[in-house]
């Protein structure tokens, strides 16, 4: 399931502490009356999220947005794929075809309707740098070249801590994304992107366990012993 021992651990413990399993004190756990009422509605409302999304938004989704490659007019048939997570159309045959609804430059915004096939997309790479807290060093504790090595190959980098961000200011970079950065390196890497999270340590395993619940895998860089 791509989730490690240590974030099952820290699940049950969870769940034992809101009073949903309880445990015979041997490894063995069973689920409360608590937990059964709690996993009925859970089902219960994400049924009747699934009915939703499935009768109501797909439904609406008639017409996509892509970047025009090339000049199109209105009735081209075109490929639609990903690029730098931003989803584009051409005249290239691509496993994804579909039909322009209004003429555009390159560059500009097209409608692409009657879209059919699967859109190629590879997840893109998590490489977390975690960063000393100022009562262990902050970003005095790591030199700028530590961090330059530890972000090639990335194009989207996320900080999480002003010890994060004055690092990178330290080694000449700026973060793409500070307020909201965990989503948007979240968000990145589904959309194929190779990115990074700059993350103080104290906030280092929230990170991963929100990575482990979306399903992304990712490599730990610890700055402090490189």
């Amino acid at each position: 399931m791509g989730v490690t021992p240590q974030a099952v651990s820290e699940y049950i413990r969870e769940m034992v502490d809101d009073g949903f399993v309880n445990s015979d004190g041997r490894g063995r756990y069973n689920v409360t009356k608590t937990g059964v009422e709690w996993v009925t509605n859970t089902a219960e409302t994400l049924e009747a999220y699934l009915k939703y999304v499935t009768s109501d938004v797909i439904k609406e989704v008639v017409v996509w947005t892509a970047l025009a490659k090339e000049p199109l007019a209105k009735g081209d048939v075109v490929g639609v794929f990903m690029r730098g997570g931003l989803l584009y159309a051409s005249k290239t045959e691509q496993p994804s075809m579909g039909e322009v609804t209004n003429a555009a430059e390159p560059g500009e915004d097209v409608g692409v309707s009657k879209l059919s096939g699967i859109i190629a997309l590879e997840e893109g790479t998590i490489r977390i740098c975690k960063v000393p807290r100022i009562q262990r060093g902050g970003s005095r504790s790591v030199s700028p070249d530590r961090i330059l090595d530890a972000l090639e190959g990335i194009d989207y980098i996320g900080a999480v801590g002003i010890e994060a961000k004055v690092l990178l200011k330290n080694a000449g970079l700026t973060e793409d994304a500070f307020f909201g950065a965990r989503e948007g390196v979240v968000e990145a890497a589904f959309h194929g992107i190779n990115s990074a999270m700059v993350i103080v340590d104290e906030e280092f395993t929230g990170f991963l366990k929100r990575l482990e619940s979306a399903g992304l895998s990712y490599e730990i860089c610890d700055l402090s012993l490189i």
